[in-house]
């Protein structure tokens, strides 16, 4: 496997990374730490709601921040808008981390954490987006699919120090103490993770075909009119394909470790644990994944991932439910870094290739991060109150996802593979002389 991978998606996932680390850091407090402290409740199980529903509404911010950030970003650059992104999730997640807790605010301090989210929402509507293109623009045609899903590991990489974090933090401390303030150090961190950002993404230059598109007059001042006049058929396939990424992502990284802690009862460090072993080995599967769409082309691996998840996702729940935390490593690793890592790889590779350089960071923004917002951030909720109304069934949860990823199936066959690779798949076989 060669590896064709420019200084340009180096620099862009890194910064993708240090960004991630703000937004994945919620999803894990929202799950084990934030109930307790934001939504005190006679009820664990109406906390917990609450809580996940929070982590819900930064992902209905995505889309308009996304568009807002999709829109400046094909008329003034891909970098300008990764620097604004960056700096509006530190800000956003290191105020988190002063926020006073019910008990010593009252309402004013769920509201607050509401804002904040809805504030990092904004951020990171644009900012994989913005990084996947960077990287792919920078490409070869031929190594288009390994450098679009780099950014895919900055997001792994970030989940990873941002978990890493969290679980140390609350290994080194007792219960009481971590729930009091210990809790708060990650989310403080983040203020030096968009200083970091800064400085990696100042050495990243602007997209070279964008800049082109730009002097040749193919850029636009109204980016998603163009969009939907010129492209609308190309919306519903788009979304579809980001149906799988989602729910493969945050099922198992976010409801999974409220699962465990509430329904399996066992320690918050063993979901947190399998978490970060998913996640490292995300360094070997996220580039594979993207040499596997340049060699085999992009509908292949995202059919194969998301029909995979499909059919794993009840079989994922009865290994969490022994409760053997080697075991559900394995359930996590299956699920959340194989599986998943085909569809997000095949994602970022079709969605960087499926609408014209003029209005592509709008038309990737509207189409992901809707799909995200109705998917993403609703499934560790959906999969919270399904749990709660079944009595603590999970087929119920697996059939949901399983069919959510097959209408990423369905979306990929509407999605032309790109033309070198149709060229290829058409040649005639040669025959052997004389044959």
């Amino acid at each position: 496997m060669r590896l064709r991978i420019s200084r340009a998606t180096v620099g862009s996932t890194v910064g993708t990374a240090l960004e991630w680390y703000d937004f994945s850091l919620y999803g894990t407090a929202a799950a084990l730490v934030l109930p307790q402290v934001f939504f005190p409740s006679g009820d664990p199980v109406v906390a917990t709601l609450s809580s996940l529903a929070t982590f819900a509404v930064g992902f209905f911010a995505r889309p308009v921040g996304g568009v807002i950030i999709g829109i400046l970003g094909d008329r003034v650059g891909r970098r300008t808008m990764l620097f604004v992104t960056l700096m509006v999730m530190a800000v956003a997640s290191t105020l988190i981390g002063l926020l006073p807790s019910y008990a010593t605010a009252g309402v004013f301090a769920p509201g607050a954490l509401v804002l904040l989210r809805v504030v990092q929402g904004l951020g990171a509507g644009g900012e994989y987006a913005g990084a996947m293109l960077l990287s792919a623009e920078h490409a070869e045609t031929r190594a288009r699919g390994i450098n679009a899903s780099a950014p895919t590991l900055g997001n792994a990489v970030g989940s990873l120090v941002a978990t890493g974090v969290f679980f140390l933090t609350s290994a080194l401390m007792s219960d009481a103490d971590f729930t009091g303030w210990g809790w708060r150090i990650p989310f403080l961190l983040s203020c030096l993770v968009g200083v970091a950002g800064v400085i990696v993404r100042l050495k990243v230059p602007d997209s070279p075909e964008f800049e082109r598109a730009k002097k040749e007059g193919h850029s636009t001042r109204a980016p998603l009119r163009a969009l939907f006049a010129t492209s609308g058929r190309k919306i519903l396939p788009g979304m579809l394909i980001s149906v799988a990424p989602n729910v493969i992502s945050y099922l198992p990284s976010v409801y999974a470790l409220s699962y465990l802690s509430k329904e399996v009862g066992t320690a918050a460090w063993v979901g947190l644990l399998g978490i970060v072993i998913a996640n490292a080995l995300k360094v070997v599967t996220v580039p594979t994944a993207g040499w596997l769409c340049d060699r085999f082309g992009r509908r292949p691996v995202m059919m194969t991932g998301a029909t995979a998840a499909a059919l794993l996702f009840y079989p994922f729940f009865f290994l969490l439910d022994t409760g053997t935390p080697v075991v559900i490593w394995a359930a996590l690793v299956m699920l959340y870094t194989l599986c998943n890592d085909l569809t997000l790889a095949s994602q970022a590779t079709m969605m960087s290739e499926l609408f014209p350089v003029g209005y592509r960071y709008t038309g990737v923004t509207f189409t992901r991060e809707i799909a995200g917002a109705l998917v993403g951030g609703c499934i560790p909720f959906v999969a919270a109150a399904l749990t709660s109304a079944s009595g603590g069934q999970t087929w119920p949860i697996a059939l949901v996802c399983g069919l959510l990823c097959l209408l990423s199936v369905l979306g990929a066959r509407f999605i032309a593979e790109p033309e070198h690779l149709r060229r290829r798949d058409a040649s005639p076989v040669p025959t052997a002389a004389g044959g």
